[in-house]
């Protein structure tokens, strides 16, 4: 009964959300002040001020370093949206004249994890839903939107598992590079889903599939473990679809097509921020000048030069220069920084309240019959149960970010040797969840401009996917179990 108690705030969300179909912002807010109430009525530990200001301190550490990747990221998700580079993006993949095979696993294996790892956001599918509604049919073309959306969960440069291997007290390359393999099946999955959705039947596109799938995933791994989060998603996507154009344009052998290989100019802001991630990444290990500045918490730290936030940060600073050469592209700073703020608000207060509940839970004791829950069962039983509570904080939160926050802290309390796969299930579980939620539906039919009837059709196909996507991250979990033990 306790319990119960214990974990009736992540219960009330569950029901506003899933229930009463509320807003994420609203469910956070209602969690956090229902945890300030059990806490002081006696449910939890006793109070004590000194527990609030570490929950407060800690929770203030986290949202900045959040908000450092998040607001810079929307401003750049903004002004590339003005300068109409997602649209050139599209024009450019329809006229490489690759094979309908060929065509989708560039856009679900390369471009749209590209674009989703340096942004987030759901960014990629103002590239992507375009594009495959001028190449497929219209049902076709949304379903393939989605699930090529839920195979990234390492968006706005892997800010997810940066953070959820702080509140894990994991090393987040290490956290990052277990995930790439408890989300391997997926990746293969989803990308299947879309071929057979698109009707492709021959034999060596499959075989293809199979090659480029692996690239992924090793790419994905070996850049996340040596390179660390920020990077990993960008290079799986930029080698995957290199890869994918390479092995295409060399079969069809057509020096018409390969005219038209040259990236789009328009898309110069893309190739600006991976620049600049990568020469400040290379810059880090030579000398080591992000440990200048350490923001210190109760329980955990941030770095905040060695953020990604610097990166866009510095983009934009770019992207300002080029607006003063060309006015006619952007719009009056007043009107750009209202756009900021009407879209940083919302996901800003929503990551907020659900670190300040998850941080308080931790302080007050809420968490530790999960964690004795977890502790006592088996290996395999550990994974499955850790693979539907990310899935379900997620899918609820519709945020990586969001999930991570409301149980990587118990899995935190977990002995070393369980910690890493058992965070990784978390991390992978709510980010293929999270993006599969009702807010990337949403933003799917917002842009398709669909139908009643659409809408209700692509939401059930969505928490298909959300269901099987969390059955095979525990399933990849339980493998590794196996090969690991």
């Amino acid at each position: 009964m306790v319990a119960l108690f214990h974990l009736s705030p992540v219960l009330l969300v569950t029901a506003m959300l899933v229930v009463l179909r509320r807003p994420p912002v609203h469910a956070a807010i209602a969690g956090t002040l229902l945890v300030v109430v059990l806490w002081l009525a006696g449910i939890a530990d006793a109070w004590q001020w000194a527990s609030l200001l570490a929950a407060a301190e800690d929770t203030v550490v986290l949202f900045a370093s959040t908000a450092f990747v998040i607001v810079p990221g929307l401003a750049f998700v903004i002004v590339i949206e003005r300068l109409g580079v997602n649209l050139a993006l599209s024009q450019w993949v329809r006229s490489l004249g690759l094979g309908r095979g060929d065509q989708l696993v560039f856009i679900v294996l390369g471009l749209a994890p590209l674009l989703e790892a340096m942004t987030g956001f759901g960014v990629s599918l103002i590239a992507t839903v375009p594009l495959l509604l001028s190449l497929f049919d219209r049902q076709v073309a949304l379903r393939i939107a989605l699930a090529g959306m839920a195979i990234m969960p390492w968006g706005t440069l892997g800010l997810a598992s940066v953070i959820g291997a702080s509140l894990a007290h994991l090393d987040a390359p290490a956290l990052a590079a277990t995930s790439a393999l408890t989300s391997a099946p997926v990746f293969l999955a989803l990308s299947a889903m879309a071929l057979y959705l698109a009707g492709v039947r021959e034999l060596r596109e499959w075989q293809a599939l199979g090659v480029f799938w692996l690239l992924f995933v090793a790419v994905l791994y070996a850049a996340s473990r040596w390179l660390g989060p920020e990077v990993a998603g960008v290079a799986a996507g930029l080698f995957t679809a290199s890869a994918v154009l390479a092995a295409g344009l060399w079969r069809r052998r057509s020096a018409t097509t390969r005219s038209t290989v040259q990236w789009p100019r328009q898309a110069w802001p893309y190739v600006l921020l991976i620049v600049f991630i990568v020469g400040l990444k290379t810059l880090w290990s030579i000398t080591g000048w992000q440990d200048l500045w350490i923001v210190q918490g109760a329980q955990v730290t941030w770095k905040p030069l060695a953020s990604p936030g610097v990166a866009l940060i510095l983009v934009l600073i770019g992207l300002g220069l080029y607006a003063r050469n060309t006015p006619r592209q952007t719009g009056p700073v007043v009107g750009w920084l209202t756009a900021l703020a009407v879209r940083a608000k919302r996901p800003l207060l929503t990551i907020f309240f659900f670190l300040a509940m998850s941080q308080m839970m931790v302080k007050a004791g809420f968490l530790a019959g999960l964690m004795q829950l977890l502790a006592g069962l088996s290996p395999t039983a550990a994974t499955s149960v850790v693979s539907l509570l990310g899935a379900l904080s997620g899918y609820m939160t519709g945020s990586n970010v969001g999930g991570n926050a409301i149980f990587m802290p118990a899995i935190a309390m977990l002995p070393d040797a369980s910690r890493l796969l058992l965070a990784a299930v978390q991390n992978s579980a709510a980010g293929h969840a999270a993006l599969g939620s009702l807010s990337i539906v949403m933003l799917i039919l917002g842009l398709a401009k669909t139908q009643a009837s659409e809408e209700s059709a692509l939401v059930r196909f969505g928490f298909g996917l959300v269901c099987l996507n969390t059955a095979l991250v525990a399933l990849s979990a339980m493998l590794l179990v196996g090969w690991l033990g």
